[in-house]
């Protein structure tokens, strides 16, 4: 055991200061999981391992604006059979969210690198979406002897071949700013328009995502996520995007499933192929109703793929892992 700290509460008592509890708390039916912590210095991430006893483990990673409750039927679906691990960066969903951080990419890669040391995770699955994927492959690059597999949803992992101007306008200095966290428009907008159902997502569902988000200090990461995409090499993310790009080709040979909602504004059709440059033995699922949350949009298929994939490669995993 290191010198990191780590508490288990259940999730009730994991929102200091933050009511979660009020009269649109439906959601917490759909993410009821015991709730632990790492301390990284001043601040605490995070997490939920419900099956922490299970062998091969699946680390679920976030981008923005979302949180761990993303996850929720993955969780649900994979916990008898894998440890599922969802991580909430500093900053959101129930990690901590000071004012004052180093909200990048930098750090966030460093903090996941931290987890999966304090956790002593092997065999280890990845499974991201949005900027999980440039988190979670960052830190697998940095500590690629405890993973064997990835799983990515509709992400990027490279210097970004355009920004929606949905999205510049949000990095405005004062519109941006004002909109973003004090409005909560860009999480609030991403329940109706990052997915493909007519009304959007379920009030109940919509709840979840928006709960710990609920003033303006508990949404300055999001408003940083938005900040830190880099629109020219001098911005300070750039290079950092730039060398795990040049990293994946070393990527090639190992077991990947990429699944993409087709319909997604955001990380649009051109991101899936240009993993698929990079990984040209990678699986592909092209979900052509779906939008940027894919997982919202069509779970049966989502669920399908991914045990699909899980199953045909476990064998081969294991064996790699062995050494045989």
């Amino acid at each position: 055991m290191s010198s990191f700290a780590f508490q288990a509460v259940h999730q009730t008592g994991a929102t200091e200061g933050r009511d979660l509890d009020g009269p649109c708390s439906d959601w917490k039916s759909e993410f009821d999981y015991e709730s632990r912590f790492l301390s990284l210095g001043s601040v605490r991430m995070h997490y939920v391992d419900p099956s922490s006893q299970a062998a091969d483990p699946i680390l679920m990673v976030h981008g923005n604006p979302t949180w761990s409750f993303f996850y929720r039927r993955q969780i649900r679906d994979l916990q008898d059979r894998y440890r599922t691990i969802a991580v909430d960066h500093i900053g959101c969903g129930l990690s901590d969210k000071p004012v004052d951080y180093p909200y990048c990419l930098e750090t966030h890669i460093s903090n996941l690198c931290r987890l999966i040391d304090e956790l002593d995770l092997e065999n280890a699955v990845l499974m991201a979406h949005d900027w999980g994927g440039a988190i979670g492959l960052g830190a697998l690059l940095r500590r690629r002897e405890r993973f064997k597999r990835i799983i990515l949803m509709n992400t990027g992992a490279f210097p970004p071949p355009y920004i929606p101007l949905r999205i510049r306008v949000c990095r405005w200095p004062v519109v941006g700013k004002i909109g973003v966290q004090g409005l909560n428009l860009f999480a609030r907008a991403a329940t109706r328009m990052a997915t493909t159902q007519r009304r959007g997502l379920p009030d109940r569902i919509a709840q979840g995502f928006l709960a710990p988000y609920d003033s303006w200090s508990h949404r300055t990461a999001i408003y940083q996520f938005v900040k830190d995409i880099p629109v020219s090499p001098h911005h300070s993310t750039w290079p950092l995007l730039q060398q795990i790009e040049q990293d994946l080709p070393s990527l090639a040979d190992w077991p990947i499933q990429l699944i993409w909602g087709m319909k997604d504004w955001c990380f649009r059709p051109e991101c899936l192929e240009r993993f698929q440059e990079y990984w040209p033995q990678s699986r592909a699922c092209q979900i052509e109703t779906a939008g940027h949350y894919v997982i919202e949009d069509a779970p049966d298929e989502v669920g399908d793929v991914v045990n699909r994939f899980l199953q045909e490669t476990d064998d081969g995993a294991r064996l790699d892992q062995s050494g045989l």
